[in-house]
C-alpha cells in the first residue's frame, strides 16, 4: 500500500502534505480495491483484524453519530467503540468531525457503516494518512524506500522479541501483497485508458531519427531514448511510471536550443525536469503544457525544428491538400515517393503502407475507446428514398440493411457531391474565412474502405457549406450505412460529431435528429398539411434521439432541465403511433427518477398512457405498461390509473401471453397496482387472481417476478387467499422458493409468508416442505432474500399445529436463526428478532437459543435508531425474559437504558413493545434500578392514560414494579 499509494495514485501539485487525491478513474480504481481489502479484513483474517495500531489513522469523517449503533457508545457529538485495547482505550474514537481508528476490525465495520459514502471515506483517510503502515506497524516499517521494502519488514519482525511479532508478520505480508496488487491493477488499468500508445511514439521517434543529425537541413541534431530497455508493452518507462500512463523519454537536441527531456504519455508530451544522473534517471514533474504528439510540441519550442520540417516537405501543404482535397482521398503515389528516396530500404515498406504523420496515426485513433453512440440509430433504406427511414418493430431503432454503398447509389453520392461543391461555390466568400484548417491526422490505409473518404468529404461540407448544401450533405450521410464502426471513425476523425451537434442549433428545421414543439394548429389551412407531416417527422427523430439518450441518470436530468416533459406530454396527444413509441419509451426510461414521476403526475401524462393501452400496436402496448409499472412506484399514481379506468385494460391484456415482452410489462404493472388495496378489490372483480396463478408456472423468470409479486400484494387480503388456495396456487409458490433468481426469491417469499396467515394455507405448505425451503433461504448470501424468509417464517410459525417439534426438527436451524443476530443488515435484524419471538413462545425452543448465546446479541443490538428493529427487538427482549435468569442477563448486558430511550420515540408499536420489554425485565431489581436512574417512570406514566390497553397495562405494572421495590428499600432502611 505504501508504494503504489506514492507511485501509482495520482495526487494534486502539493505532493506532501495539503496534496489531494485527483479526481481521476485510476484513482478511483485503487481506492475500490483498498476498500474490497479492507472490508473483507475481518472475515478473511480476524486474528489480525483485532491487532492495534501503533498510531491511530486520523481524518476528518463526513459520518454522523447517529449511523453508529450495534457496538459503539454513542452521543450528540461522539461515538467511541465498545472494542477497547488493553489500556482501555476504544479502538475507534469520533470526535465530530475527526475519527480515530487503530485496527483493521474497526476499519472493516466502517466502510460497512459508511455504506455509499465509503469511496468518500477511503479518500479522505488516504489523503490524511500518506504513509499509512508506518501508522500501522510503527516508524521502523517506512515504506518510503521501496526497493528495502520487504527487507525491513522482514529484518524488524525477525529482530522483534514482542508476542505479537507473528500477528505484525502476517500483517506486513498482507499490506506488502495489497502493494503489488495495486502496481499490478494499476498497470492493466492504465492499459485500457491509454490513447496515445507505445507504438505510435516509436514510430515518430524513429522518423524523427531519420531526418535528425549535424547540418542545416536536418530536423533536429539528436533525439534518443534516456534507457535503452524495453518492457513487452512497449513502454521504456518504469513501471511505477507507467501506472501513471507514461511510456518513455527522450533527450532531443534542436539546432536553436538547449537539450530538452521530453515525457512521452498516454494523455500527450511535456517537459520535464530532465535528467539527475547518468543513469538515466529523470525528474519527473512535469515542467510545461501537455500538448498532443512529439512534433506538435518541437514545432512550438524550436522554430528552427518547424521551418526545417517545412523545408524537408516533412509536411503536407495545406494550400495543397485544399486543392487535391486530401480530406476525401489517400495521398498521390508521387507525394509519398518523393519522401521515401530518403529513406533506407528497411523504412521503405512501412512508408508505402503509411502517409507521412508524426501525429497519433488512423490506427491509434480506432485502437482509443471510442464515443458511445455506435448502437444508438441505424439507418434502413426504403425504397430508394434518402428520407425515407422505417423503425425496427421492437427496438425502435433505425437499421440499415445494406452493409456497403451500390456503384448505382455512389455515382449518386458524386452527383450530390457535385451538387453540394455548386452550391458551396456561390457561399464560400462567406464561409471561407471562418473555414476550419483541415484535418492532417489520417492515413492513406489500404485497408481503409471508400465510404470512409466519402463521408469525410461530406463532413467537410457539414463545415463550409450554407443551409442547402448542408441539407444535401445529411441526407447523403444517411445512405451510409453509420453503424459501422469505419463510418463513425470517419465522422470522428474529422470532427463531424461537433458540427452534429451544433446542427442541432441552426434556425433551418430540416437541418435538425431533436426538434420536439409540433403540436398541431386548427386554425392552419389545409394546403399545411405537407409542414405538419415535416414537423411530427422532425419530432419524431428528436423523440427518438432523446429514447437513445435518456438510458442515463445525467441525460435524464438535462432533459427535464431543459423543458423536456410538457413537450412529451403535448406529443403523448398525438394520433401518430411511429411518434408515440418512442415518447413513451422516453417516458419509461425516465420515469425510474422520483423528480421525473412528479412532473408526469403534474402534467397529467397518466390519463394519455392508460387511453393507449388500448392501442392496436402491441409495442405500444408494452412501453405504456411499463411507463406505468415505473410510475406507480407512488400511491397518487396508482390511484390515477384506477380513475382513468386503465386497470380493466391491463387485466385484459393479462390473457395473452403469445409476447412474452408485453407480458412482463402489463404484470409488471399489475404487481405495483396492486400496492393499493382499492385497486386489489378491482383486480378480483375482473378475475387477474386467478389468471396470475396460471401465470405463476412455464413462463420466463422476468415475468414471474412480476407475477407473484402482485400474487403477493394481493394475498395479503383475507380473500384473495382463499382463491389462490382454491385455484392451486400454494404448489407452484412453493415449487419456485428452490430458484436462485434474488428478485424472484425476495417476492416469492413474501407470497408464501401472506399465504401461511391462512391455517388451511399454512397446512399445504408445511405438507409441501415449504417452511424447511424457507428456514434454508436464511443461509443465501441476498441481505433481502435473507430478511423476506424470515418475516415469511413468523406466520409459519404462528399458524403451524405443532411449531415447536416443526423448528426443532430442523438440524442446526435454531443456531442459524440466532447467528444472524450478527448481521449489519437492519431489515435481516428486524425479520429475525421477529422470527425469534415467535420461536420463543415454545419453551423447549427458548431454552435451545438461549445456550445459543441470543441475550448477549439482543443486547447488543439495543443502541439503535431504526424503529423497525426496535419495535422488533423489544418483542424479542420481552419473550426472551420468560427463561432462567435472562432477565438479569439482560440487564448485565447493559440492554435496559437503551430500552428506557426507545420511550422517547414516536412510533406507537415502539412504545408498546418496549413497555411490555420493560414490565418483564422489571421483575429483576437491578433492572428497576437502572430504569428509575434513567427517567423511565416519567415516561411510562405519560403512557398509562394511551388508548392501546396492551401499552396501558404493561407500562402500569412496569411502574408497579418499580414502585414496589422504592417501598422495600424505604422500608428496609428504617428497620
Amino acid at each position: 500500500m505504501g508504494v503504489a499509494l506514492t507511485k501509482s495514485t495520482q495526487w494534486t501539485a502539493a505532493e506532501h502534505g495539503t496534496g489531494t487525491l485527483e479526481i481521476t478513474p485510476l484513482n478511483e480504481a485503487i481506492l475500490k480495491e483498498i476498500i474490497m481489502f479492507v472490508e473483507s479484513f475481518i472475515y478473511k483474517h480476524p486474528q489480525e483484524a483485532k491487532f492495534v495500531f501503533a498510531e491511530p489513522l486520523e481524518w476528518n469523517t463526513s459520518l454522523e453519530p447517529s449511523a453508529f449503533e450495534s457496538g459503539y457508545v454513542v452521543s450528540e457529538t461522539t461515538v467511541k467503540s465498545e472494542e477497547i485495547d488493553k489500556n482501555g482505550q476504544p479502538l475507534l474514537f469520533l470526535s465530530v468531525p475527526q475519527i480515530k481508528i487503530r485496527s483493521f476490525g474497526q476499519l472493516s465495520r466502517l466502510l460497512l457503516i459508511a455504506k455509499t459514502a465509503k469511496l468518500k471515506e477511503a479518500q479522505a483517510c488516504v489523503e490524511a494518512n500518506r504513509d499509512p503502515i508506518v501508522k500501522i506497524l510503527g516508524s521502523d516499517y517506512n515504506t518510503m524506500k521501496e526497493d528495502s521494502i520487504a527487507l525491513n519488514i522482514l529484518g524488524k519482525i525477525t529482530r522483534d522479541d514482542d508476542p505479537e511479532s507473528e500477528i505484525k508478520m502476517k500483517i506486513a505480508m498482507l499490506l506488502k501483497q495489497l502493494d503489488l496488487h495495486l502496481l499490478n491493477h494499476s498497470l492493466k488499468h492504465i492499459s485500457l485508458e491509454i490513447s496515445l500508445n507505445p507504438v505510435a511514439v516509436k514510430k515518430d521517434i524513429e522518423l524523427l531519427k531519420h531526418f535528425s543529425g549535424k547540418g542545416d537541413p536536418t530536423v533536429l541534431e539528436s533525439i534518443e531514448y534516456t534507457s535503452d530497455y524495453e518492457f513487452s508493452n512497449g513502454c521504456r518507462a518504469p513501471p511505477w511510471r507507467q501506472t501513471h500512463g507514461e511510456i518513455c523519454y527522450v533527450l532531443v537536441k534542436p539546432h536553436d536550443g538547449e537539450t530538452l527531456c521530453i515525457t512521452c504519455s498516454a494523455g500527450g508530451v511535456f517537459l520535464n525536469g530532465g535528467k539527475t544522473d547518468d543513469e538515466g534517471d529523470v525528474n519527473y514533474e512535469r515542467k510545461s503544457s501537455i500538448y498532443k504528439d512529439l512534433v506538435t510540441f518541437l514545432r512550438e519550442k524550436s522554430p528552427k525544428f518547424s521551418e526545417n520540417m517545412s523545408k524537408q516537405g516533412i509536411s503536407i501543404n495545406e494550400d495543397q491538400q485544399k486543392d487535391n482535397d486530401q480530406l476525401g482521398r489517400a495521398p498521390k503515389k508521387e507525394e509519398a515517393a518523393a519522401f521515401r528516396k530518403d529513406i533506407s530500404g528497411s523504412d521503405k515498406r512501412s512508408l508505402e503502407k503509411n502517409q507521412i504523420n508524426f501525429g497519433r496515426n488512423q490506427m491509434t485513433k480506432r485502437w482509443e475507446p471510442s464515443l458511445n453512440w455506435k448502437t444508438t440509430v441505424n439507418y434502413k433504406e426504403s425504397k430508394g428514398s434518402a428520407k425515407e427511414i422505417q423503425e425496427d418493430k421492437r427496438t425502435g431503432k433505425l437499421e440499415k440493411t445494406r452493409p456497403s454503398i451500390s456503384h448505382g447509389r455512389a455515382q449518386l453520392l458524386r452527383k450530390s457531391a457535385e451538387k453540394i461543391e455548386e452550391i458551396i461555390s456561390d457561399s464560400s466568400s462567406e464561409s471561407e474565412e471562418d473555414e476550419e484548417p483541415p484535418d492532417h491526422r489520417q492515413e492513406a490505409s489500404a485497408d481503409l474502405p471508400s465510404e470512409y473518404w466519402q463521408i469525410q468529404k461530406l463532413v467537410k461540407y457539414l463545415k463550409g457549406g450554407n443551409q442547402t448544401a448542408t441539407v444535401i450533405a445529411l441526407c447523403s450521410m444517411r445512405d451510409f450505412n453509420l453503424a459501422q464502426e469505419t463510418c463513425q471513425l470517419a465522422i470522428r476523425d474529422v470532427g463531424g460529431l461537433e458540427v452534429l451537434i451544433n446542427l442541432l442549433e441552426t434556425d433551418e428545421v430540416k437541418c435538425k435528429v431533436a426538434l420536439l414543439d409540433c403540436a398541431h394548429d386548427s386554425t392552419k389551412p389545409a394546403q399545411s398539411s405537407l409542414y405538419e407531416a415535416r414537423d411530427v417527422e422532425v419530432a419524431r427523430c428528436g423523440a427518438l434521439a432523446l429514447w437513445s439518450c435518456s438510458k442515463s441518470h445525467t441525460n435524464k436530468e438535462a432533459i427535464r432541465k431543459a423543458g423536456g416533459i410538457p413537450l412529451l406530454a403535448r406529443l403523448l396527444k398525438t394520433s401518430h403511433e411511429n411518434m408515440l413509441i418512442p415518447v413513451v419509451g422516453t417516458l419509461q426510461e425516465c420515469a425510474s427518477e422520483e423528480n421525473y414521476r412528479a412532473a408526469i403526475k403534474a402534467e397529467r401524462i397518466i390519463e394519455n398512457l392508460v387511453k393507449n393501452l388500448n392501442s392496436e400496436n402491441e409495442e405500444l402496448q408494452e412501453h405504456c405498461a411499463m411507463a406505468i409499472y415505473q410510475c406507480a412506484e407512488d400511491k397518487e399514481t396508482r390511484d390515477l390509473v384506477r380513475l382513468h379506468g386503465g386497470l380493466k385494460p391491463l387485466a385484459s391484456l393479462l390473457n395473452n401471453t403469445d409476447n412474452k415482452e408485453r407480458l412482463a410489462a402489463v404484470t409488471g404493472a399489475i404487481w405495483k397496482c396492486s400496492i393499493s388495496k382499492e385497486n386489489v378489490t378491482k383486480f378480483r372483480e375482473y378475475k387477474v387472481i386467478e389468471t396470475l396463478v396460471r401465470l405463476s408456472t412455464d413462463q420466463p423468470e422476468e415475468v414471474l417476478v412480476n407475477v407473484v409479486g402482485a400474487l403477493g400484494e394481493c394475498c395479503q387480503e383475507h380473500e384473495n387467499r382463499v382463491i389462490v388456495r382454491k385455484c392451486g396456487g400454494i404448489q407452484p409458490l412453493v415449487n419456485l422458493l428452490v430458484g436462485i433468481n434474488q428478485a424472484l426469491l425476495v417476492n416469492v417469499t413474501k407470497a408464501v409468508g401472506a399465504c401461511a396467515v391462512e391455517p388451511e394455507s399454512m397446512a399445504i405448505i408445511d405438507r409441501l416442505d415449504g417452511v424447511r425451503l424457507l428456514w434454508s433461504l436464511l443461509k443465501n448470501p441476498h441481505p433481502d432474500v435473507k430478511a423476506s424468509a424470515a418475516w415469511a417464517l413468523c406466520p409459519c410459525i404462528e399458524n403451524a399445529k405443532d411449531a415447536g417439534e416443526m423448528v426443532r426438527s430442523f438440524v442446526g436451524g435454531l443456531e442459524l436463526i440466532v447467528n444472524l443476530l450478527k448481521s449489519d443488515n437492519k431489515e435481516v435484524l428486524a425479520s429475525v428478532c421477529a422470527a425469534i419471538t415467535n420461536i420463543a413462545k415454545d419453551q423447549e425452543n427458548l431454552a435451545v437459543i438461549t445456550d445459543h448465546g441470543v441475550v448477549p446479541l439482543l443486547s447488543k443490538l439495543a443502541n439503535t435508531n431504526n424503529n423497525k428493529l426496535r419495535h422488533h427487538l423489544a418483542e424479542a427482549i420481552s419473550r426472551c425474559c420468560m427463561w432462567g435468569r435472562n432477565r438479569v442477563a439482560f440487564g448485565e448486558h447493559k440492554a435496559v437504558a437503551p430500552l428506557v430511550r426507545y420511550l422517547k420515540s414516536n412510533d406507537t408499536n415502539v412504545h408498546r413493545a418496549t413497555a411490555q420489554a420493560l414490565y418483564q425485565l422489571s421483575e429483576d431489581a437491578d433492572n428497576c434500578i437502572t430504569m428509575h436512574e434513567n427517567g423511565a417512570v416519567k415516561l411510562l406514566l405519560d403512557m398509562v392514560g394511551s388508548p392501546d390497553q396492551d401499552l396501558q397495562e404493561a407500562a402500569a405494572g412496569c411502574i408497579s414494579n418499580i414502585r414496589r421495590l422504592a417501598l422495600a428499600t424505604e422500608k428496609a432502611r428504617y428497620t
